[in-house]
């Protein structure tokens, strides 16, 4: 019998990317990097279970791609609907990119997780607003003692008619946070989740990519409403962790895991994700414990276009242990 149940909850986007090097890539994204390098870590450990919707023409190529990892239960992928996601990507440099979405998931409701009550922890990873909405979060909480992993590229995220993404702000933030144990996010996406109670229009337009002084105060309400952790990554800086500890809540900046050649940043997210999924399971209670392997899965996918860059537990320890001076 598998050690772990881990739920991956989000979209398998057709993505179209286009590299700062003017390179073309087509592949499925999001949560199949996440469900990926879990079922990687998991392996003989663990099983994933993969809970998204997708469009007919995709369902076969997903199908096929994960039959690859028998760990991988895809029986609650859905393409019922014929309805998914479609994204284009456009990156400007390394880290930033221009994004358009011209097709759309159906929500991932409560009816789709019913079965999954026996997962330990639901990583859920939704791009957009609407991929996994407040009532499934709600839904896991009453019927199961599961930990939920939640990526707010979700909520502050938007899609306007035209299929531009644009960053939005968390106006409804307050009732999502006691439904999260851990919360993760960018700089510019804890922006969206921590402002003023009203806006300077002059100050509305572009947000200080390096100012992290707003954080301890966004964690302290975060950790307040329940939240056990919350996590923003800082590109290539790390992360800033925030958990509580003997009732205070300790601050610490977790550094990346350098890597001297970046292929290809789409996923790395996805992939952070994943790795806080299996951290917590593993070491419960080391919230750093778990951003190593965060950052471990998230240094993995830059390395390639394809899901080979994924390696096994005893490989990403050994990276861990070579980058964090720990066995």
């Amino acid at each position: 019998m598998p050690h772990h149940h881990i739920a991956v909850l989000g979209p398998i986007p057709r993505d179209h990317i286009t590299t700062h090097r003017g390179e073309v890539i087509e592949k499925y994204g999001c949560a199949m990097h996440t469900a990926i390098g879990l079922s990687k870590l998991l392996q003989g450990k663990g099983a994933v279970h993969l809970v998204s919707h997708v469009r007919k023409r995709d369902e076969g190529a997903i199908r096929e791609i994960v039959s690859a990892y028998p760990n991988i239960d895809s029986s609650h992928l859905s393409a019922d609907a014929d309805q998914g996601d479609v994204i284009r990507l456009r990156f400007l440099d390394q880290n930033k990119r221009v994004e358009k979405q011209t097709g759309f998931m159906n929500p991932i409701t409560p009816e789709d997780v019913e079965e999954l009550q026996h997962c330990e922890a639901f990583v859920c990873v939704p791009i957009s607003d609407y991929e996994v909405p407040l009532e499934t979060l709600q839904y896991i909480r009453r019927h199961s003692d599961a930990q939920i992993i939640f990526d707010a590229h979700g909520p502050t995220c938007g899609v306007s008619v035209s299929g531009d993404r644009y960053l939005q702000y968390w106006i409804d933030r307050d009732r999502w946070l006691p439904y999260i144990d851990v919360l993760k996010m960018n700089l510019e996406e804890s922006n969206c989740s921590w402002f003023d109670k009203e806006l300077n229009p002059d100050e509305m337009r572009d947000f200080d990519q390096k100012d992290i002084s707003h954080l301890p105060a966004f964690a302290a309400h975060a950790l307040g409403k329940g939240v056990k952790a919350l996590i923003v990554t800082l590109d290539a800086h790390g992360s800033a962790v925030f958990f509580k500890r003997e009732g205070k809540i300790h601050q610490e900046i977790v550094k990346a895991i350098w890597v001297e050649n970046v292929v290809d940043t789409t996923g790395c997210g996805d992939s952070f994700a994943g790795g806080l999924g299996y951290g917590v399971l593993a070491h419960p209670g080391e919230i750093v414990k778990a951003v190593h392997y965060a950052n471990a899965l998230g240094a993995q996918r830059t390395q390639g276009r394809t899901f080979e860059v994924f390696k096994s537990l005893a490989e990403t320890d050994a990276m861990i242990a070579a980058n964090y001076s720990e066995p």
